[in-house]
């Protein structure tokens, strides 16, 4: 059993990515952000294997136990509690999670319960999960499923600036090609504690 994680309080940000890369951090991207601004802002055009590469970086430059969430601990942390199609109730609000023309600065919109800002809207986030058609025999322990399905395509949760309402909701899934970048994309990280 994994046990219990912190969770980022924000997606991970471009001012953190542009600090791995300047560090030696590996193939990320430091020039790409939409044309929207960086800084406070998510950073996007993430592969999987770039969201990994920048955990490992922060395991070896912290000694702690940084990962991806799960697929399961990720609709945890956006539930904040609730069992609601959106942390704040089963009607969408605009004022609390962003669907406009662009990314915006992270923690711009008010946390949920747990304390967590952008769970829904602003970018998809990756999660450590291969993806799967469907729920049927995954892990019934909050560990992320990492077999079986299709591992080329890992799942991403929460929703982006550029989707609909009804694809922000806790329980809404996607999935993308691990190697391929897109703007609609960033990620959280976890800490096993």
């Amino acid at each position: 059993e994994r046990g219990e994680c912190a969770v980022g309080v924000d997606g991970v940000r471009c001012a953190q990515w542009d600090a791995w890369v300047a560090g030696g951090g590996g193939s990320g991207d430091r020039r790409k952000g939409g044309g929207w601004g960086r800084g406070e802002r998510p950073v996007i055009y993430v592969r999987w294997n770039d969201a990994k590469a920048y955990v490992s970086w922060l395991k070896r430059k912290t000694s702690l136990e940084y990962r991806l969430l799960s697929e399961a601990e990720w609709e945890y942390a956006a539930r904040a509690g609730t069992t609601t199609k959106y942390h704040w109730g089963n009607s969408f609000d605009a004022g609390r999670a962003n669907i406009g023309a662009k990314t915006v600065p992270v923690g711009r919109y008010e946390a949920n319960r747990f304390g967590l800002h952008d769970m829904l809207g602003n970018v998809f986030e990756w999660v450590e999960d291969c993806w799967h058609d469907s729920y049927a025999g995954a892990p019934t322990d909050g560990l992320a499923w990492k077999s079986g399905g299709g591992c080329g395509n890992r799942v991403l949760r929460g929703g982006s600036w550029n989707y609909l309402p009804r694809f922000l909701r806790a329980a809404f899934r996607n999935r993308y090609v691990v190697v391929f970048r897109v703007n609609l994309v960033g990620f959280r990280v976890a800490r096993t504690l």
